[in-house]
Formats: C-alpha cells, structure tokens, sequence
C-alpha cells in the first residue's frame, strides 16, 4: 500500500509537518510505503484556465495538461491508495501554495457532466490535517467550519473519502519575546503545546494507521 503526503506549509519541520510525518509514520506500523511532499519546494501556478482537461477527444481530458513541477505528482496520486494534505491556516484559508495545488490536483477530475462525478481513476481514502494558530471558539466564530466542510465534501466527490484533522490554537514560536505578538499568552502557548500537540499527534498517527488498515 502507498500513502503521500502533501506539506501546504513552508515549514518543514514545525506543526503541520510534524503531524504529516506522524500520519506516514502510522501508516509504515501496519507495512505502507510512504512519501511526504512539500509543496514550498516545488515552482508550479495555479489553474491557468486552459481547460485541456475538459476538451472532447483531447489527450489530456481528465488531466492536467500543464507541464511543471506538479505533472509527476499529480501521476503519482494516481497510483497511491490514500493522500493526506496538511496546511496552517493564512488569513483564514489554507497557504496559497495548497490552493493552487488543489485547483490543478481536483479540477481535471470535476466532469462537466451529470454522470460520472469524478474522473479519479479509483477510490482511494483522503484525509486533510489543518494547523491554525486560534482556538477552537475563535475558528468557529470566524466561519472556518464551512471551508473545512466543504473541501471533505469535495475530497470525498473526487476520491471516494474524506477525512478531516484540526489542530487548533499552535505554537506559532519557540521564543515569543523575539517577536512583536502581545495578543498571545507565550506561557499559555507552550503549555497547550506540551500537552495537547501530543494528542494531535496521536491523531494523525491513528488516521494513517487506519487507511492502510481500511484496506487489510
């Protein structure tokens, strides 16, 4: 069995990572094959509109037709048997690099038909783990619930599954006296770090665990 994971952060090594690496971690326990992506490393755009992916009897339908950095992973995907993306949260969406590479991964499987609704070449389980530096109330008041909503809804549509994981109120510094960020309670941060990240971690552990166990 075959599990990627996709990085939509810029950090390689701090919360969205970490929890990633977990996921592939309880996924190699139970004998899969991982990979563990970061898009910050990759130069790719967004949907340029070209819409090859949709034209009748054209080698691409289906695909993407652009040729970059994303053409190999996108072939890739095609032959895992789970996908698990990560992002913190910017401005109350996911990075801009995991926008981008949603808009290029799911668009080409969006039929413009009735039947089928999705061009994926199989079902595969999806999951996607979200770092956000707010509190749970705060990301509920702000409307992020829906966002989340709707992408597992089009996870599922395009891949047959789809799983979420929040991970609310992160630990955005090691050192907060560094920096101009007096809204935060530095001692409250570190705390929730130690003993809250570890169960996030347990989470995402047990989510890679149980797609390769889905499949035994």
């Amino acid at each position: 069995m075959k599990i990627i994971a996709i990085n939509g952060s810029p950090r390689e090594d701090r919360n969205t990572a970490t929890l990633l690496k977990k996921a592939l971690e309880g996924a190699e326990s139970l004998g899969a094959n991982t990979k563990l992506i970061h898009l910050y490393r990759l130069n790719y755009k967004g949907c340029i509109s070209c819409f090859a992916c949709k034209q009748k009897g054209g080698k691409s339908y289906g695909r993407c037709e652009v040729n970059d950095a994303l053409k190999a992973i996108f072939r890739e995907i095609e032959t895992a048997d789970a996908l698990i993306l990560g992002s913190p949260i910017y401005l109350g969406n996911i990075t801009g690099e995991m926008q981008s590479f949603l808009e290029r991964l799911v668009f080409p499987y969006l039929p413009y038909t009735e039947s089928p609704t999705s061009l994926f070449p199989k079902k595969i389980h999806a999951g996607f783990i979200y770092t956000m530096g707010v509190p749970e109330a705060l990301m509920s008041q702000a409307g992020y619930q829906q966002r989340f909503d709707a992408r597992k809804q089009t996870l599922t549509r395009i891949f047959g599954s789809g799983e979420t994981l929040l991970c609310f109120d992160t630990l955005q510094f090691d050192d907060y006296s560094k920096f101009v960020a007096t809204r935060f309670n530095a001692e409250a941060k570190a705390e929730r770090h130690q003993q809250i990240f570890p169960q996030d971690c347990r989470k995402a552990f047990e989510m890679g665990a149980r797609f390769v166990s889905k499949d035994q």
